[in-house]
Protein backbone atom coordinates (compact mmCIF):
# COMPACT_ATOMS: atom_id res chain seq x y z
CA UNK A 1 0.00 0.00 0.00
CA UNK A 2 1.26 3.85 -0.49
CA UNK A 3 -0.08 6.90 -1.82
CA UNK A 4 -1.05 5.23 -5.20
CA UNK A 5 -2.73 2.03 -4.36
CA UNK A 6 -4.72 1.75 -1.36
CA UNK A 7 -6.65 -1.03 0.27
CA UNK A 8 -9.48 -2.30 -0.90
CA UNK A 9 -11.05 -1.09 2.41
CA UNK A 10 -9.18 2.77 2.06
CA UNK A 11 -9.86 2.92 -1.97
CA UNK A 12 -13.95 2.17 -1.05
CA UNK A 13 -13.26 5.00 1.78
CA UNK A 14 -11.90 7.32 -0.79
CA UNK A 15 -14.36 6.30 -3.04
CA UNK A 16 -16.87 8.21 -1.41
CA UNK A 17 -14.57 11.66 -1.12
CA UNK A 18 -16.70 14.52 -2.84
CA UNK A 19 -15.06 15.96 -5.64
CA UNK A 20 -13.00 19.02 -4.98
CA UNK A 21 -12.86 18.52 -1.10
CA UNK A 22 -11.05 19.84 1.55
CA UNK A 23 -10.43 16.63 3.45
CA UNK A 24 -9.15 15.85 7.68
CA UNK A 25 -8.31 12.34 7.76
CA UNK A 26 -8.64 11.28 11.55
CA UNK A 27 -5.91 8.86 12.87
CA UNK A 28 -3.76 8.90 8.95
CA UNK A 29 -1.35 6.34 9.76
CA UNK A 30 0.96 7.07 7.10
CA UNK A 31 -0.97 9.67 5.41
CA UNK A 32 -1.60 7.10 2.41
CA UNK A 33 -5.49 8.36 2.21
CA UNK A 34 -5.21 12.29 1.80
CA UNK A 35 -2.20 11.71 -0.44
CA UNK A 36 -3.96 9.21 -2.63
CA UNK A 37 -6.87 11.32 -2.40
CA UNK A 38 -5.24 14.55 -3.37
CA UNK A 39 -2.96 12.55 -6.24
CA UNK A 40 -6.41 11.17 -7.99
CA UNK A 41 -8.31 14.69 -7.53
CA UNK A 42 -10.44 14.06 -5.19
CA UNK A 43 -9.14 16.53 -3.06
CA UNK A 44 -7.92 20.40 -3.05
CA UNK A 45 -6.45 20.00 0.55
CA UNK A 46 -6.02 18.16 3.26
CA UNK A 47 -5.27 17.66 7.12
CA UNK A 48 -4.03 14.03 8.06
CA UNK A 49 -4.65 14.24 12.05
CA UNK A 50 -2.71 11.44 14.24
CA UNK A 51 -2.15 11.71 18.17
CA UNK A 52 0.62 9.01 18.60
CA UNK A 53 4.28 10.30 17.69
CA UNK A 54 5.17 6.83 15.52
CA UNK A 55 2.49 7.49 13.07
CA UNK A 56 2.83 10.84 13.26
CA UNK A 57 6.29 10.95 11.91
CA UNK A 58 5.54 8.15 9.29
CA UNK A 59 2.60 10.62 7.86
CA UNK A 60 5.12 14.22 8.24
CA UNK A 61 7.92 11.81 6.26
CA UNK A 62 5.34 10.08 3.63
CA UNK A 63 3.83 13.51 2.72
CA UNK A 64 7.26 15.12 2.27
CA UNK A 65 8.59 12.47 0.32
CA UNK A 66 5.17 12.63 -2.26
CA UNK A 67 6.14 16.65 -2.11
CA UNK A 68 2.41 17.68 -1.34
CA UNK A 69 3.40 19.37 1.85
CA UNK A 70 1.77 22.70 0.49
CA UNK A 71 -1.47 20.93 0.23
CA UNK A 72 -1.11 18.11 3.22
CA UNK A 73 -0.84 19.72 6.42
CA UNK A 74 -0.08 16.43 9.27
CA UNK A 75 -0.88 17.27 12.28
CA UNK A 76 -0.48 16.06 15.93
CA UNK A 77 -3.59 15.91 18.39
CA UNK A 78 -5.98 14.00 19.75
CA UNK A 79 -9.41 13.54 17.20
CA UNK A 80 -10.74 16.53 15.71
CA UNK A 81 -8.80 18.89 17.88
CA UNK A 82 -6.32 19.23 14.34
CA UNK A 83 -8.69 21.30 12.99
CA UNK A 84 -11.07 24.36 13.46
CA UNK A 85 -14.56 25.07 12.86
CA UNK A 86 -14.87 25.92 9.02
CA UNK A 87 -11.45 24.58 7.81
CA UNK A 88 -12.73 21.30 6.13
CA UNK A 89 -15.62 20.10 4.70
CA UNK A 90 -15.24 15.92 4.84
CA UNK A 91 -13.86 14.28 7.28
CA UNK A 92 -12.89 10.25 7.08
CA UNK A 93 -12.17 8.31 10.14
CA UNK A 94 -10.77 4.95 9.41
CA UNK A 95 -9.77 1.67 11.07
CA UNK A 96 -10.90 2.11 14.46
CA UNK A 97 -13.49 1.03 16.72
CA UNK A 98 -16.78 2.34 16.60
CA UNK A 99 -17.22 3.31 20.23
CA UNK A 100 -13.35 5.53 19.57
CA UNK A 101 -15.27 7.27 16.46
CA UNK A 102 -18.17 8.37 18.60
CA UNK A 103 -16.29 9.36 21.19
CA UNK A 104 -13.99 11.55 18.61
CA UNK A 105 -17.33 13.13 17.16
CA UNK A 106 -18.70 13.56 19.90
CA UNK A 107 -15.59 15.12 21.72
CA UNK A 108 -15.24 17.29 18.89
CA UNK A 109 -19.04 18.63 17.85
CA UNK A 110 -17.83 21.88 17.91
CA UNK A 111 -15.87 21.14 15.25
CA UNK A 112 -18.02 20.18 12.86
CA UNK A 113 -19.80 23.14 11.61
CA UNK A 114 -19.09 23.52 7.78
CA UNK A 115 -18.38 19.59 7.13
CA UNK A 116 -20.49 18.91 4.20
CA UNK A 117 -19.91 14.65 4.76
CA UNK A 118 -18.93 12.27 6.91
CA UNK A 119 -16.81 8.77 5.81
CA UNK A 120 -16.53 6.42 8.99
CA UNK A 121 -15.12 2.77 8.88
CA UNK A 122 -15.87 1.35 12.04
CA UNK A 123 -13.62 -1.83 12.68
CA UNK A 124 -16.63 -3.53 15.42
CA UNK A 125 -19.25 -1.80 16.37
CA UNK A 126 -20.98 0.04 13.60
CA UNK A 127 -24.05 0.00 15.56
CA UNK A 128 -22.35 2.61 18.13
CA UNK A 129 -21.67 5.10 15.16
CA UNK A 130 -25.00 5.17 13.20
CA UNK A 131 -26.43 5.56 16.73
CA UNK A 132 -24.66 8.82 17.40
CA UNK A 133 -25.17 9.88 13.64
CA UNK A 134 -29.10 9.59 14.47
CA UNK A 135 -28.89 11.19 17.79
CA UNK A 136 -26.47 14.18 16.23
CA UNK A 137 -28.60 15.05 12.97
CA UNK A 138 -26.02 13.27 10.96
CA UNK A 139 -28.19 11.65 7.38
CA UNK A 140 -26.86 8.42 6.48
CA UNK A 141 -26.40 8.22 2.72
CA UNK A 142 -24.88 5.27 1.96
CA UNK A 143 -22.92 2.02 3.01
CA UNK A 144 -20.84 -0.46 2.12
CA UNK A 145 -19.50 -3.75 3.24
CA UNK A 146 -16.58 -5.45 2.08
CA UNK A 147 -14.10 -8.31 2.57
CA UNK A 148 -10.51 -7.87 2.65
CA UNK A 149 -7.48 -10.91 3.63
CA UNK A 150 -10.40 -12.35 5.49
CA UNK A 151 -11.64 -9.51 7.53
CA UNK A 152 -15.28 -8.09 6.80
CA UNK A 153 -15.32 -3.73 7.29
CA UNK A 154 -18.47 -1.27 6.94
CA UNK A 155 -17.97 2.04 5.51
CA UNK A 156 -20.89 4.29 6.47
CA UNK A 157 -21.20 7.81 3.96
CA UNK A 158 -22.84 10.60 6.84
CA UNK A 159 -24.35 14.17 5.71
CA UNK A 160 -26.15 16.51 7.84
CA UNK A 161 -30.00 15.78 7.76
CA UNK A 162 -32.59 13.56 9.60
CA UNK A 163 -31.05 10.78 11.05
CA UNK A 164 -33.84 8.77 11.56
CA UNK A 165 -34.89 8.94 7.54
CA UNK A 166 -33.31 5.65 6.24
CA UNK A 167 -34.94 3.55 9.35
CA UNK A 168 -37.85 1.72 8.93
CA UNK A 169 -37.22 -1.32 11.36
CA UNK A 170 -34.92 0.83 13.57
CA UNK A 171 -33.65 -1.95 16.12
CA UNK A 172 -32.44 -4.27 13.20
CA UNK A 173 -31.46 -1.47 10.87
CA UNK A 174 -29.40 0.10 13.71
CA UNK A 175 -27.38 -3.03 14.29
CA UNK A 176 -26.99 -4.40 10.66
CA UNK A 177 -27.80 -0.88 8.60
CA UNK A 178 -29.99 -0.21 6.41
CA UNK A 179 -28.73 0.74 3.41
CA UNK A 180 -26.61 -3.26 3.95
CA UNK A 181 -29.73 -4.92 4.84
CA UNK A 182 -31.33 -4.50 1.83
CA UNK A 183 -28.28 -5.53 -0.25
CA UNK A 184 -27.33 -8.35 1.93
CA UNK A 185 -24.20 -9.26 -0.62
CA UNK A 186 -21.36 -12.04 0.31
CA UNK A 187 -19.91 -10.12 2.74
CA UNK A 188 -22.75 -8.68 4.58
CA UNK A 189 -24.10 -13.10 4.40
CA UNK A 190 -20.77 -14.05 6.05
CA UNK A 191 -20.16 -11.58 8.61
CA UNK A 192 -23.40 -12.19 10.21
CA UNK A 193 -24.16 -15.91 9.89
CA UNK A 194 -20.42 -15.85 11.64
CA UNK A 195 -21.88 -13.55 14.36
CA UNK A 196 -24.81 -15.55 14.58
CA UNK A 197 -22.67 -18.72 15.06
CA UNK A 198 -20.36 -17.03 17.65
CA UNK A 199 -23.69 -15.99 20.07
CA UNK A 200 -24.97 -19.60 19.79
CA UNK A 201 -21.87 -20.56 21.05
CA UNK A 202 -21.78 -18.05 24.13
CA UNK A 203 -25.66 -19.03 24.80
CA UNK A 204 -24.49 -23.17 25.13
CA UNK A 205 -22.09 -22.08 27.51
CA UNK A 206 -24.14 -20.20 29.74
CA UNK A 207 -26.71 -22.46 29.78
CA UNK A 208 -24.43 -25.16 31.01
CA UNK A 209 -23.28 -22.21 33.86
CA UNK A 210 -24.84 -21.51 36.62
CA UNK A 211 -27.53 -18.88 36.32
CA UNK A 212 -26.50 -15.76 37.97
CA UNK A 213 -28.33 -12.94 37.30
CA UNK A 214 -25.92 -11.38 35.15
CA UNK A 215 -25.56 -14.92 32.96
CA UNK A 216 -29.51 -14.46 32.50
CA UNK A 217 -29.14 -11.14 31.26
CA UNK A 218 -26.72 -11.51 29.29
CA UNK A 219 -27.93 -14.86 27.03
CA UNK A 220 -31.58 -12.71 26.89
CA UNK A 221 -29.77 -9.69 24.94
CA UNK A 222 -28.10 -12.45 23.25
CA UNK A 223 -31.12 -14.50 22.51
CA UNK A 224 -33.00 -11.37 21.07
CA UNK A 225 -29.71 -10.29 19.16
CA UNK A 226 -29.90 -14.16 17.75
CA UNK A 227 -33.96 -13.43 16.89
CA UNK A 228 -33.47 -9.96 15.04
CA UNK A 229 -30.38 -11.34 12.65
CA UNK A 230 -32.07 -14.57 12.19
CA UNK A 231 -35.93 -12.91 10.83
CA UNK A 232 -33.33 -10.12 8.63
CA UNK A 233 -31.60 -12.83 6.88
CA UNK A 234 -34.02 -14.71 5.95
Amino acid sequence: MNEFRLSKRLETVASFIPKGATLADIGSDHAYLPCYAYLHGYITKAVAGEVADGPFRSAKLQVERTGLQDVISVRKGDGLEVIQPGEVDCITIAGMGGTLIANILEAGKDKLSGVKRLILQPNVGAHIVRKWLIDHQWELMAECILEEEGKIYEVLVAEKGDGKRPYRNMEAELLLGPFLLKEKNDAFLKKWNNELAHWKRIVRQLDEKAETESAISKKRELEKKIMLVEEALR
